[in-house]
């Protein structure tokens, strides 16, 4: 029996590539199988960087815990918009379905990293429905810059179109949320599962060339965004210096609206757009992009959703109809009368002439 070695695979995340993996021929000339599985196994324990695995591993928990704490406010924000009345409208519409591209593309990420990313011999087999469920993800992934192109386009509509049909344009936005994406989530599709080649692994390299498919809309929508951004923070600057604004306080306005603005144009991912090299800048990297990417829906509920004016509005409204809380108004408002009535009383017997002893003694008098 010989042992036969072979370079590391590069294309395996955690593995080295400049050590050796090895297959033991046994004495009966047939290769060494598994003693569970009773297929023919090759040894690879030896290419495994133990310190980068339990790194990816920290981030792959990362991703999965950011996304499913996105995906519960997510749940309870779209619950809240189709739960009241007050809050169904246009501008609302579009939230909902922003919010339900998140929804679903926040479970797809979830099941990725639980089904394939942390199962080593999904990734080996190379089964179809974890192709499906890659391209699904990434058409999913599309919706979510799409929708957030037709927030800021609908927003910008508002400020600089004074007239305008808003059943038209509602149209019109869910033909391009929904539908726009489907074109190059069905080219990349096609291409890449023609190629054999760029098709292995369920497909979880990403230096290949089919990723521009994706990679161009998404640019352009975030390009668009920038100039819808730009142009929304100048409408509001002059709008706010026609009333008569100090700088200063509309200059403060305008940099609020720009930092509300960012999670809800997508712009937020052009803070980390490159890919540094290995280190701690790498280790950093990684760490930050995947809570900046798995907590975006988080954000993008606190905003428009939870710190919402309106929303909290309708809440407070809704609370003050329980019984609870009509008890506890009750009580604090007789309580408030009964001090109100107590003190315009201790008023009108100190202004009194008539009053007797010294003020000292009427105090304690009145307060026992």
């Amino acid at each position: 029996g010989h042992t036969a070695y072979a370079p590391c695979p590069q294309f395996v995340a955690g593995f080295i590539s400049s050590r050796q993996a090895h297959k033991v021929c046994t004495a009966n000339a047939s290769w060494f199988r598994h003693p569970i599985t009773g297929i023919i196994w090759s040894n690879y324990t030896a290419c495994v960087d133990t310190h980068d695995l339990q790194f990816r591993n920290l981030v792959n928990s990362l991703y999965v815990t950011g996304y499913s704490i996105s995906l519960v406010a997510l749940l309870i924000s779209i619950f809240i918009f189709c739960y009241f009345r007050a809050l169904r409208c246009r501008r609302i519409t579009i939230h909902k379905n922003l919010f339900s591209s998140f929804i679903i593309n926040n479970l797809c990420w979830i099941l990725w990293y639980i089904n394939v990313i942390a199962q080593p011999h999904v990734i080996e087999e190379n089964p179809n429905w974890c192709q499906v469920l890659h391209v699904v993800t990434q058409y999913f992934l599309l919706c979510n810059y799409i929708w957030m192109f037709c927030e800021g386009l609908y927003l910008h509509t508002l400020l600089v179109l004074a007239f305008i049909a808003e059943d038209n344009i509602i149209k019109w936005f869910l033909l391009i949320g929904w539908g726009f994406p489907l074109i190059p989530a069905i080219g990349y599709g096609v291409t890449r599962g023609l190629d054999r080649e760029a098709s292995r692994m369920c497909w979880v390299e990403h230096d290949v060339w089919y990723t521009y498919i994706l990679s161009v809309p998404v640019c352009i929508s975030i390009l668009l965004s920038f100039a819808f951004l730009v142009n929304i923070v100048r409408v509001l600057v002059t709008k706010l210096r026609a009333v008569n604004s100090p700088d200063n306080e509309s200059t403060r306005k305008a940099v609020r609206a720009t930092v509300i603005l960012l999670p809800l144009l997508g712009l937020h991912y052009v803070v980390t757009p490159f890919r540094p090299d290995k280190g701690s800048i790498f280790l950093a990297y990684e760490i930050i992009s995947a809570l900046v990417t798995s907590l975006q829906g988080l954000c993008v509920a606190l905003l428009f959703c939870f710190f919402n004016g309106e929303v909290l509005g309708v809440l407070r409204k809704t609370l003050s109809q329980t019984p609870w809380f009509s008890y506890e108004g009750r009580r604090m408002s007789y309580a408030n009368t009964s001090i109100s009535r107590r003190y315009r009383s201790l008023r009108s017997k100190l202004s009194s002439p008539s009053a007797p002893g010294p003020p000292h003694s009427f105090y304690a008098k009145a307060l026992t």
